[in-house]
């Protein structure tokens, strides 16, 4: 019997077009934060602007889930990128930074319906035995645009500005939708599963019944707990990092740019091996080795005030990365029939919004009143945190995981 390949045709353009798309995102949120710098936003507006815009997906990301599972993932990823769009061409002509909130708002309706169906639309192309597999390479292949993406726009910044760097991001955006519109409307991507009527009843049965899995206390319940851990701390220093690197580190855009690569560079290497030892042992173990790299990184950066030192936290970052996504994808996709995955992801996705939503702006005080560095160390030490958690708690039996698709070809 003819081995077949780890990635079917389906996933190889739906991966073209995540491509696309998320070069577009890594050029416009490497840089977003310095971008409204330069328009005239101080720290705390920078925060502020990200917590505000931040309540699109915690509004929309669980609709956004459902939709995934009741029309089809390739039909709202369609949608979704069309609305976003609207978002790239206000960053390229933004003539303040409050058009950055508008057009960041936009482009979040985006992740709020495009996210969600990733890591299902993948589950639906491969088998329980290949999974981890196919989310390593998937992950690996994925993580191409945080090299291509944080290069190119700190290389077209530093020369040519930011409205022109956003313009091409645009661009890249554009032939994302493009493809994706005719993957949702070609006869070869039709899905085994039939679209069904959206209705308000049938989104409150389904919302009861993850609430259910969510609230039993079993490897979903933690899945969720540390997700939302993570999501609360990314959110508390991520539109910080650009501007730690260019007022504490010294560093121009266009070395921001190369630096902020690493982490793709890393996280490209990481995966697929991330995904053979989720498939050979488990998911925890690539989970708990992913939180202690993200520890690391988080650790080397604060101690770091070289060029060097910030390329090597990178690079303990996109490892971790590397080994998480994969793990946690797979690890969601076992626990959770395929009927529901969609809306499983968003509420990933969300992570406790509400908790998280006002983390950009109190990271942003906590860098104003304290000093540059305590958000920082306080997601270090929420990530101390997970990873007792996820060693302690991850286990998945066999009773707990629903049946797999069919091997798709």
């Amino acid at each position: 019997m003819q081995n077949r390949p780890i990635l079917n045709t389906n996933l190889r353009w739906f991966l073209a077009g995540m491509i696309f798309a998320n070069i577009a995102g890594q050029m416009a949120y490497s840089t977003l934060s310095l971008y409204m710098l330069d328009l005239g936003a101080s720290v705390a507006q920078v925060g502020l602007v990200f917590t505000l815009a931040s309540l699109v997906p915690m509004v929309l990301q669980i609709f956004g889930g459902w939709l995934s599972d009741t029309i089809g993932r390739l039909r709202i990823m369609a949608i979704g990128s069309s609305i976003a769009l609207i978002g790239y061409l206000i960053f390229g002509f933004a003539p303040s930074w409050q058009w950055v909130l508008i057009g960041l708002s936009i482009e979040y309706v985006s992740n709020s319906v495009v996210g969600p169906s990733f890591g299902a639309y993948i589950s639906e192309q491969s088998s329980e035995e290949t999974r981890g597999r196919v989310y390593g390479v998937t992950s690996g292949i994925y993580q191409t645009v945080t090299v291509i993406g944080p290069a190119l726009a700190g290389f077209l910044a530093f020369r040519y500005g930011f409205p022109f760097m956003m313009r091409t991001a645009f661009g890249f955006y554009l032939t994302a939708t493009l493809l994706r519109i005719w993957m949702a409307t070609h006869e070869r991507f039709k899905p085994s599963r039939e679209a069904s009527r959206p209705t308000f009843s049938g989104f409150k049965e389904q919302l009861a019944a993850v609430f259910v899995m969510l609230l039993s206390g079993g490897v979903l319940t933690w899945i969720w707990i540390t997700d939302a851990v993570g999501d609360t701390s990314q959110n508390l220093v991520g539109q910080l990092f650009p501007i730690y690197l260019s007022d504490i580190g010294g560093l121009n855009v266009e070395k921001i740019g190369i630096v902020n690569a690493a982490v793709g560079v890393a996280a490209i290497l990481a995966a697929p091996f991330a995904g053979a030892l989720v498939d050979k042992f488990s998911e925890r173990a690539a989970m708990v080795t992913g939180f202690a790299l993200n520890g690391a990184g988080l650790f080397t950066l604060l101690n770091s005030t070289s060029f060097t030192g910030f390329i090597a936290a990178m690079c303990f970052f996109g490892l971790g990365v590397g080994c998480l996504m994969p793990a946690y994808q797979s690890l969601i996709s076992k626990v959770v029939p395929e009927s529901k995955r969609g809306l499983a992801f968003g509420f990933f996705g969300t992570s406790l919004g509400v908790l998280s939503l006002p983390m950009p702006w109190i990271g942003a005080q906590l860098w104003e009143r304290i000093s540059p560095q305590t958000p920082f160390w306080i997601a270090f030490a929420a990530n101390l945190i997970t990873i007792i958690v996820a060693w302690m708690k991850f286990r998945v039996e066999k009773s707990d995981t629903p049946p797999a698709p069919p091997s798709s070809t």
